[in-house]
């Protein structure tokens, strides 16, 4: 009888462990600000620029983000017709550090950098965030949106929507960067 209580004590802490950890296993920090540097614009040291908002952009952002822009300016990093962006959007309750890469008006690539929810930590994976690849934005009759479906993931609704957010607004952005008009002229 002891040795059957004992097991099954045992086997209930794997349980719970298991459980528990698959919860912690959705947050981290994936990739650090050097890191996706050294990705975005391998071996060259390229200084941060800065995208100024105006009174314009600060409508079609907030339109696009779906709520207030607290910021006066973005940071971003760019080259002939590349930037990159680290940009943060709330998933449920916690922001989402995001890295986007955009090269001549196409989302090139995104990555996770910092991930805080407990739920839909599976958007930070290539199999997810491949669906960005080559998105554009368009803008019709002021509704700003991506160009291509990108497929939900069940439990991760609000990380997804804030990762549409976040592409769509790094896209918007370049538009406005002199590194957007390069690849028109």
């Amino acid at each position: 009888m002891q040795i059957r209580l004992n097991l099954l004590n045992i086997f209930v802490v794997i349980a719970l462990s298991i459980g528990s950890t698959s919860v912690f296993a959705q947050k981290g920090s994936f990739l650090s600000i050097e890191e996706f540097h050294e990705l975005a614009f391998p071996g060259q040291p390229i200084e941060w620029q800065t995208l100024w908002v105006n009174q314009e952009m600060r409508a079609d952002i907030e339109a696009i983000i779906d709520r207030k822009l607290s910021s006066l300016r973005l940071r971003y990093w760019g080259d002939g017709e590349r930037t990159a962006w680290i940009l943060e959007e709330i998933g449920k309750e916690l922001p989402i550090t995001v890295g986007v890469i955009v090269n001549a008006g196409k989302i090139e690539q995104v990555q996770i950098m910092e991930y805080r929810e407990s739920r839909g930590g599976e958007i930070r994976y290539p199999f997810f965030t491949s669906q960005f690849i080559n998105a554009q934005l368009f803008s019709e009759k002021g509704n700003w949106r991506l160009n291509q479906n990108i497929d939900g993931i069940t439990g991760a609704t609000l990380s997804v929507r804030a990762l549409k957010k976040i592409t769509a607004m790094a896209l918007y952005c370049h538009q406005q960067t002199e590194f957007s008009q390069l690849a028109s002229e």
